[in-house]
């Protein structure tokens, strides 16, 4: 499967999906779509893995600067990696990478969209 970051929306926010394997040679891609995003000056971004098929430490650390990058702009992120995208979600938790970055298992809803 070929690499893309495809600028989407998830629940009405801005989000990045990114298909394919995140590794030493697509991290950068991701860096270079994200900071696109963050020039638009966004309050949250959504950064999906669903349909991401291989991670690597590279791709670990390109989340990890992300979420760094994020919360210094101020802007609330969520990184969507569902527990179904083993091969994903095994990095995640080998490298604890929920301790640097915000993992949740679908998009939530803030408050905004949630309504009366």
């Amino acid at each position: 499967m070929q690499f893309d970051v495809e600028r989407t929306t998830v629940l009405g926010r801005p989000a990045l999906t990114v298909r394919g394997e995140l590794d030493i040679a697509t991290a950068p891609h991701l860096a270079e779509a994200f900071e696109s995003q963050l020039s638009q000056q966004p309050q949250c971004l959504v950064v999906d893995l669903t349909d991401t098929t291989f991670m690597d430490s590279s791709g670990a650390r390109q989340l990890a600067r992300i979420a760094r990058r994020a919360a210094a702009d101020g802007v609330s992120l969520e990184v969507v990696c569902p527990s179904a995208n083993r091969p994903v979600r095994l990095v995640v938790d080998l490298l604890d990478l929920r301790a640097l970055v915000p993992i949740v298992e679908s998009p939530s809803l803030t408050d905004d969209e949630v309504g009366p």
